[in-house]
Formats: structure tokens, C-alpha cells, sequence
């Protein structure tokens, strides 16, 4: 619903999440959670994960096809069958039922419908993965700059599939970002995908996010974070389940389009579209495998 100062009303709908959580994640932009998924359910993500590891040395670089024919599996320069370096499943649950089931039906679902909903629609599903040395980082920026939508009651669950540790490349996030500005990503006529060093310095410190497989990370669409290299010989992976409120409508070509984008997933459809002002420029669409080629442009020489 839509209160008379034109933001959705919040429902104290029950689920996983406190109050008290429900309201870190308005104030800082992110909130933990524990035991996201069933035990069972991370089991069969890990499993699902080996595998594409383990079918990744059989491939010199990206492969598979998504909807829109781009590589579903993208993979860091230097990957060789030695050294896999699987660094992004685009939609992988379209090829993996064990993503197919959290993304409909799993505490992290429930949570995700406690923040934006009480309506919310699946945004997008990607597995992103730091495979032990290589050099995979994520430089900062904020989601929403990538995906312009009527309005951002917007959010992803980053679901630690590994053990996540302050050395294996964690999450890093700026608190209460997603209450300021959406920063412009490009550099010099280039779409990098990343704030510039100038608009970060401002920001505050950031945090890191860590802790067991099946912790899960809930972080708004407008919030600053970014990730370092994978510093251990252990693998850090997360899939990542992006769900928006069911009335807000992308605004230009998705940038990660799935048979699943749109699917309500909590709640009920209401037939309507909500906007907020905002501006902003639009990004975009990468033509490769994913962002990560995008964020190298900006990368210093």
C-alpha cells in the first residue's frame, strides 16, 4: 500500500526477521541473518556449485547461453583447467534446481517480503564465486545504478554458500549509503560500473560481512559495497537472489533477463506501478558474460 506521503507503507508482517532487524535494515541499509536456507538446501547449492567449479576446467573461457545468448558462466582471466576460476553463474536457476527452490520458498524469501513487501517479485538470481588464487574483486557501486526502476523498494540476499571470513573477500558495505545519492558509474564517456575514487572518499568506512554457509546478508538496492580478492586457499561463494516490490517496473532493457524475472514470489499481484523521483544515468548493458568485464575498464594501468 501507498501512504499519503507517497512511500509504500510498512506491514509488520511476520517471519524470520525482528523488529529490531527489520529496522537496522531502513537505518543502515543492510541487515544479517542466520540460517537463510534449510540445511538441505545448502547442501544441494554447494553440490550444484563443485559441479559448475568442476565442468569449468573442461573450458578455456565463458560458456553456456542465457536467454539474451550470452555466456551463462563467466570465468577470471588466468582460469585454466589447473587454476578454475568460475566467477559468475548468470541465472542459475534456470539450470539448478536447488536455486530454483530457495528463490521461491525459503526463510530468505520470507525475510525479503518483510522489508519490501508485503508484494515482491523475483529481480534477478547470480552465484558469484572467489575461487582460491585468483585475483576476483568487486569494485564499489551500487546496484541501482545498473537497473533504473519506477521506484527502489529493491533488494538483494546475499547468501554465503561458503564460510565467509575477513580473508576470503567479504561483503563490504557503507552503511546508511542507500539514503544518499545514486552516484554517477561512468568515467570519461565509459560506463565502469563503479564510483569514482572522488564520490567514495565522502562515504564513511565500510563494514565487513561474514560469517557461516547459510548466513545471509539482506542489502538495499541503493547501498554502497563492494569486495577484495579471495586471500585463502578456500573458495568464497554467494548466490545472490534480487526481489523487488511488486509494483515497481524496470525502466529499460534487463540487464540479467531470466524466465523467472517478474515471478511474485510473496504476496499478491496488484496490477499497479508506484514511482519515486529520481534521476539518474543509464547504464549499460554488458555485451560479455557479466559486470566484471564492465568494472575492469576502470581498473588504473
Amino acid at each position: 500500500m501507498t501512504t499519503s506521503d507517497g512511500t509504500q507503507g510498512r506491514l509488520a508482517l511476520m517471519g524470520p526477521l525482528s523488529k529490531e532487524q527489520v529496522d537496522a535494515f531502513w537505518r543502515d541499509g543492510y541487515v544479517m541473518m542466520a540460517d537463510a536456507v534449510s540445511a538441505n538446501d545448502l547442501v544441494d547449492l554447494r553440490a550444484a556449485v563443485a559441479g559448475w567449479v568442476e565442468e569449468s576446467r573442461g573450458h578455456s573461457g565463458p560458456w553456456g547461453e542465457t536467454m539474451d545468448h550470452r555466456p551463462r558462466f563467466d570465468v577470471q582471466p588466468g582460469h585454466s583447467v589447473d587454476l578454475p576460476a568460475l566467477r559468475r553463474v548468470a541465472s542459475p536457476q534456470e539450470v539448478c534446481q536447488a536455486h530454483l527452490r530457495v528463490m521461491r520458498d525459503s526463510p530468505l524469501v520470507d525475510a525479503a517480503a518483510q522489508v519490501i513487501g508485503p508484494n515482491i517479485v523475483v529481480n534477478n538470481v547470480k552465484t558469484n564465486c572467489k575461487q582460491p588464487g585468483t585475483a576476483t574483486e568487486i569494485r564499489f557501486h551500487q546496484d541501482f545504478a545498473y537497473e533504473a526502476h519506477t521506484n527502489d523498494d529493491m533488494l538483494a540476499v546475499l547468501l554465503f554458500v561458503d564460510d565467509v571470513t575477513p580473508e576470503n573477500g567479504p561483503l563490504e558495505v557503507v552503511p546508511g549509503t542507500h539514503r544518499g545519492a545514486i552516484f554517477d558509474h561512468w568515467q570519461d564517456g565509459i560506463f565502469t560500473g563503479t564510483i569514482a575514487e572522488g564520490d567514495l572518499a565522502g562515504l564513511g568506512d565500510s563494514v565487513d560481512c561474514y560469517g557461516p554457509a547459510g548466513t545471509a546478508c539482506l542489502m538495499h538496492t541503493r547501498l554502497v559495497h563492494g569486495s577484495g580478492p579471495n586471500l585463502t586457499e578456500v573458495s568464497r561463494t554467494l548466490s545472490i537472489f534480487s526481489y523487488r516490490s511488486e509494483d515497481s517496473r524496470i525502466l529499460h532493457p534487463n540487464h540479467l533477463p531470466s524466465a523467472n524475472e517478474g515471478e511474485l514470489v510473496r504476496g499478491v499481484a496488484t496490477g499497479r506501478i508506484r514511482c519515486v523521483e529520481y534521476e539518474m544515468p543509464i547504464a549499460e548493458v554488458p555485451e560479455t558474460a557479466s559486470f566484471f568485464d564492465q568494472q575492469a575498464r576502470g581498473v588504473p594501468t
